[in-house]
């Protein structure tokens, strides 16, 4: 009887000690890593350079598997920081074709294991975002896009009253931490997903009266 009651306690033993020492939040992110880092194979265009994570990366994901929000400062840090980033237009000119725009949004091909390094990437847009009417599949994680000039004001994309949504949605697109530090958006220009090119078709697209999102 004596025997069962000793065994019976060394587990719990154990426990109590574990518990004395259990590893720290910063400890469980190193072993997540390590863990996710084993598991990541490369294939193709697809290295292992894409689980490394800048410091507003690394803070966003922090706090989402702590459950704990953002705090102010350090979103306002990496807002300001991504805000910088922003490229501007080479020569001045936002829009590009919103035809060309059309054919980048519905596009998912590039950066994939299966894609070859040559590929034209596409925006992908139509995975997170209604583009129009029309459509019956899109994501939802987005907001929709439908009448995104309309509904803001945009009948002449040339007009100084339309230069602030303008410059906005460049932004948006360029860096996309721009002005949510934590969004699921990807920064289509700060991480070369888009050339400046493209971008200016989609661009088009969202904002150019004559866009089919417009009308």
């Amino acid at each position: 009887m004596k025997k069962t009651i000793l065994v019976a306690w060394v587990p719990a033993l154990v426990v109590v000690a574990g518990c004395s020492s259990s590893p720290s939040p910063a400890d469980y992110d190193k072993m997540t890593m390590e863990v996710i880092k084993k598991s990541f194979v490369e294939r193709g265009i697809a290295k292992l350079d894409r689980l490394e994570q800048d410091e507003a990366r690394l803070a966003c994901w922090q706090s989402e598997v702590s459950g704990k929000p953002l705090d102010d400062k350090t979103a306002k840090a990496i807002e300001e920081a991504a805000y910088k980033s922003v490229k501007w237009p080479s020569d001045g000119k936002f829009l590009g074709d919103w035809k060309e725009g059309e054919k980048i949004a519905q596009s998912g091909r590039g950066l994939t294991w299966s894609d070859s390094a040559d590929i034209v990437n596409g925006g992908n847009c139509y995975n997170c975002h209604q583009i129009d009417k029309k459509e019956i599949s899109f994501g939802t994680l987005g907001p929709s896009l439908w009448n995104y000039g309309k509904l803001r004001g945009v009948t002449d994309p040339n007009s100084p009253a339309a230069k602030p949504i303008i410059e906005y949605t460049w932004a948006k697109i360029w860096n996309s931490r721009a002005f949510n530090a934590c969004t699921k958006m990807p920064s289509a220009g700060h991480r070369g997903i888009l050339t400046e090119q493209q971008i200016k078709h989609v661009m088009a697209l969202l904002l150019d009266p004559k866009s089919p999102v417009n009308q």
